[in-house]
């Protein structure tokens, strides 16, 4: 009799802790950087920077593939992501936006988990705009059956209307996602844009609010990291880190997804 009793308690606290397992909210770190297509540092020392912060997710931009610039004979023939994935050892996924100097140029997405789908979306272009922008969507299976999206963007450098339709795009096809969001990038926008304040405002902003550009004497912020819905996420840190492997300054941030 005492066995069985013993074994019923046994069988209880198993599953109050699986319980209790479940309801614990999911700690994730975000990484997002513009290379500035290796101009200012290798491949190899911006991967080195990726693994010293072991982020579990990141969203990067300006990243070239087999492209022949004369400002980096370098990097000349590279396919970045898939470098940056062999030196870091995550999962990758590319997203082109146009072609150029004889290769691709576009975002990327590095991630330690495996990724369900993913899916490149190209934003509108405008009369407006100077060239093609896109988002790269990923669906992240972070526990067995469970999953965020993470998208990786770049908007239009040259004016608040383009990005305004841009930021548009971005919601319709973010919103609809069936899981929570991560979306980060260059919006190339600062704080107090309209794209920015009244574009993402049912988004929460959980980067550091601190000047990414130029890197060498940062003076505005145009990076940035949001999550939604915002009741599903929780800030926990965030840095500006202070390298000069590119003309941004990287932005990280700790967040935590309630189950």
């Amino acid at each position: 009799m005492a066995r069985k009793i013993n074994l019923i308690c046994l069988l209880l606290l198993v599953g109050l802790f699986g319980i209790y397992a479940q309801e614990q909210p999911v700690r994730i770190k975000v990484l997002c950087y513009n290379l500035r297509f290796g101009e200012l540092a290798s491949l190899e020392e911006l991967a080195a920077f990726i693994r010293e912060q072991n982020p579990d997710v990141v969203a990067l931009q300006e990243v070239d593939c087999r492209t022949y610039r004369d400002r980096t004979p370098k990097q000349h023939g590279k396919d970045f992501i898939t470098e940056l994935g062999f030196h870091t050892g995550m999962l990758t996924a590319y997203g082109k936006t146009i072609p150029y100097a004889g290769g691709y140029y576009g975002i990327g997405i590095l991630s330690k988990y495996p990724l369900a789908s993913v899916e490149r979306v190209y934003l509108p272009k405008t009369e407006n705009g100077k060239e093609q922008r896109a988002v790269l969507v990923a669906d992240v299976e972070y526990s067995e059956g469970q999953y965020f999206t993470f998208a990786s963007t770049h908007l239009d450098y040259t004016n608040t209307e383009e990005r305004r339709v841009q930021v548009k795009k971005l919601n319709e096809v973010l919103l609809a996602k069936p899981y929570p969001v991560i979306v980060a990038g260059d919006f190339n926008a600062r704080p107090d844009a309209v794209e920015i304040l009244e574009g993402m405002n049912v988004w929460k902003i959980v980067c550091k609010m601190a000047p990414t550009v130029p890197a060498d004497a940062p003076r505005s912020q145009i990076d940035y990291i949001f999550c939604y819905p915002k009741d599903k996420w929780t800030g926990v840190e965030a840095t500006a880190h202070q390298v000069q492997l590119s003309d941004h300054l990287p932005i990280s941030a700790v967040v935590e997804l309630k189950r």
